[in-house]
């Protein structure tokens, strides 16, 4: 079942950000402390502020964020930077 979150959350990542900030408790408080953070971080880079608040879950435990933390935590970034640019580029290309 993790998967399929998973995946809903790469469709649709502003709507399983905000559904993990409605149930998630203090999920999201714990990694991110400043409001406006999250804030901007659910309208410019969504995918990554998820990925970010998934791989340094563990450092409320005390842990270091791993090497495939960051890992993945770029790779949403890209992919975050990759959807806006495209639409960016479409919106030049698209004929009056």
């Amino acid at each position: 079942m993790p998967w399929l979150f998973g995946l809903l959350a790469l469709i649709f990542p502003r709507l399983v950000l905000f559904l993990v900030w409605l149930f998630g408790g203090n999920y999201l408080d714990s990694v991110y402390r400043n409001i406006l953070l999250l804030i901007a971080g659910f309208l410019f880079l969504p995918l990554t502020t998820l990925t970010f608040a998934f791989a340094s879950h563990s450092l409320a435990t005390g842990q270091q964020l791993t090497a495939l933390g960051w890992l993945l935590t770029a790779l949403a970034a890209l992919i975050d930077l990759g959807v806006l640019g495209s639409r960016g580029r479409w919106r030049e290309r698209a004929p009056d």
